[in-house]
């Protein structure tokens, strides 16, 4: 797979196909039918709390309910890349702050196992929704499944296989989705996740690369794709709390420090069982060195979060957790 223009978790490409306004109109014309759906709901939730094995079963079961809806396809596969990025550390001031890694060209070995489930998944939402639009070529849901799972693709592509030209072929695609998606459907925030994201990481490509994409009317705007990021972790659903975090390291690498700390603060508060949000909003805050890694590869029960916050005291049990996190333990 040839990749995104080197991101995770996009998409605006300003003189291709849709660039977003500014202040969008929220009284749209059709809304999205699963915005409303508690088994949804809950699951992104348990998602975003790294309960990624209950996260699933509520997507598996509101898919078993609703066979001909793509959503509960998309949602797995969401799921999917949410713990592979989460799993090669992805989601950290580390590595968005680092120019090699952010920017580079090194594809990363992913999990083989969690690589086939979200294609797989991927695959089985496109066809279902694909299905869907050509019975009605306005279906929200269709449409919101098609821009969220092309984009993951483009995510993919961008952040683990670092694969550029295929990456930038599917943002066009993902482009075109969320454009249809925004027009009959103005309420959609969660499309501006995939625009701003990749809107953001083209502008931030080295000034020759930009030359290069510019000749084929491909163009990045990082203040564009910090707004639209902005609108979507304002005013999204299922993808607010993904908004949020890519927002805030973006704003790290833009030394809005504010504006980061504020995101982390929020996303500390809403998901306290989550440590990466609160390892970086320590971090953020001098009480842990910039190097202390989070704890990729650790099983973090429920009230670990609460502990990994109580152990973030004193630098000798700062140090102590960035050795050996193993030992940090009640």
């Amino acid at each position: 797979m040839r990749g995104l223009v080197r991101l995770f978790c996009h998409a605006a490409m300003a003189g291709m196909a849709f660039a977003a306004p500014a202040n969008p109109s929220w009284s749209g014309q059709a809304s999205i039918e699963a915005w409303h759906e508690p088994e949804l709901d809950a699951g992104f939730r348990l998602l975003y709390e790294l309960k990624l094995d209950e996260a699933r079963a509520h997507f598996a079961a509101w898919d078993k309910s609703h066979s001909e809806d793509p959503l509960g396809s998309a949602s797995e596969a969401a799921s999917y890349l949410f713990e592979e990025c989460y799993r090669q550390g992805i989601l950290t001031s580390e590595y968005f702050t680092d120019e090699k890694r952010f920017l580079g060209k090194n594809a990363l070995k992913p999990d083989q196992a969690l690589r086939a489930r979200f294609f797989s998944s991927v695959q089985r939402a496109q066809g279902l929704a694909q299905t869907r639009l050509k019975k009605d070529p306005d279906d929200a849901n269709a449409l919101f499944a098609m821009t969220l799972s092309v984009g993951m693709q483009a995510d993919y592509a961008s952040l683990v296989d670092k694969h550029q030209l295929e990456s930038l072929r599917m943002i066009s695609q993902a482009d075109e989705y969320a454009k249809k998606l925004l027009a009959v459907a103005p309420d959609a925030a969660d499309a501006y996740f995939i625009l701003g994201a990749v809107n953001y990481i083209i502008g931030s490509l080295p000034w020759h690369q930009r030359f290069l994409l510019g000749l084929k009317r491909i163009h990045g705007d990082k203040r564009g794709g910090i707004r639209q990021l902005e609108i979507a972790a304002a005013r999204g659903h299922y993808l607010r709390p993904f908004s949020k975090i890519f927002l805030a390291l973006a704003a790290l690498r833009e030394k809005k420090i504010q504006l980061a700390r504020t995101q982390l603060a929020e996303l500390a508060a809403e998901f306290p069982q989550n440590p990466l949000f609160v390892l970086e909003l320590a971090k953020l805050s001098g009480r842990v060195s910039a190097s202390c890694a989070p704890p990729l590869h650790l099983q973090w029960p429920p009230d670990n979060a609460t502990l990994f916050a109580s152990v973030l005291v004193t630098p000798m049990q700062h140090q102590s957790f960035c050795n050996n996190p193993r030992r940090v333990r009640t």
